[in-house]
């Protein structure tokens, strides 16, 4: 399977998420409150040379797929990088309704019979016999609907889970997750995390390769665990045929300047880079800087 995309380009910038101010998240979500204003940063950055979008499946997501399937014919070379689950969707929908009517919700809303039929053949024995596997391959599924159709390259599993799972070292979903991506969707499965050089330890120890691994990756260490040190003795040691690594949060929210930022990321041994901006100027001067 081919290498994935050098640049990425993220989107936090578009759901209001700037972890180090609140302000700015504000001033983020309502400058991007109509679709309209998404795409259009989009097509600059399409305009830019960027051929590669990560997009978590949040509820706006729905509305950002559904605009790039009616248009598959100018946007064919895009390749997509699902982050599933988006966690807030399922705990808000848990404290309004409760475990039981989400449960029904998410497997049973806007399915055809057909497709209710084959969740229930699939998906009985998972209840019944408390098969996480199974579980966990119906809500990928539920997951992914929201991309069908696009060209997805990579499926990331978002870190709160990834980093839950990692935290008791279950190392059969981790296996389960990776062949179930590669087969159903023929795509690479991709882990979020932010202790990169536990997972890229423990995916060593457990054989489970040809994964792509996306970390935060920035000068200060913020939100790398354990360390600085770590990341970069973990990457110079990394084989990138079986473990791509794709950093994230380069420019720790705004707390490293664009041009310092890269400066560092670019003496590192890493094959790729997600970054957010929502003006074309951002965009083209991160292009610019990027060079690994």
């Amino acid at each position: 399977m081919e290498k994935i995309d050098k640049i990425i380009f993220g989107d936090n910038q578009f759901f209001g998420i700037n972890h180090m101010s609140q302000e700015k998240a504000q001033q983020l979500s309502e400058k991007f409150f109509e679709l309209k204003e998404i795409l259009k940063v989009y097509d600059y950055a399409f305009e830019c040379g960027i051929e590669a979008v990560m997009l978590n499946s949040n509820d706006r997501a729905v509305d950002i797929c559904n605009y790039f399937r009616k248009n598959q014919n100018k946007y064919e070379h895009i390749n997509w990088y699902p982050s599933i689950p988006y966690p807030h969707k399922y705990a808000n929908l848990v404290a309004e309704k409760g475990i039981i009517s989400t449960i029904n919700e998410l497997l049973f809303k806007n399915n055809k019979a057909s497709g209710v039929f084959n969740m229930i053949a699939k998906g009985g024995s998972a209840v019944l016999t408390k098969d996480i596997v199974r579980m966990m391959e119906m809500l990928i599924d539920l997951e992914m609907k929201i991309f069908r159709g696009l060209n997805v390259k990579v499926v990331f599993l978002q870190n709160i889970i990834t980093d839950l799972l990692l935290g008791y070292d279950f190392e059969e979903i981790f296996v389960a997750y990776a062949e179930y991506v590669s087969k159903k969707y023929n795509a690479k499965p991709g882990l979020i995390t932010q202790n990169l050089p536990l997972l890229h330890q423990k995916l060593t120890e457990w054989q489970i390769e040809n994964v792509v691994l996306c970390a935060s990756f920035n000068k200060i260490g913020y939100l790398m665990s354990p360390n600085i040190e770590s990341y970069i003795s973990t990457l110079e040691m990394n084989d990138s045929d079986k473990y791509e690594i794709m950093a994230m949060s380069t420019l720790a929210s705004g707390a490293v300047n664009a041009r310092e930022a890269y400066e560092f990321i670019n003496r590192q041994k890493v094959q790729s880079v997600v970054f957010g901006a929502s003006t074309k100027t951002h965009i083209k001067e991160t292009v610019s800087l990027i060079n690994i």
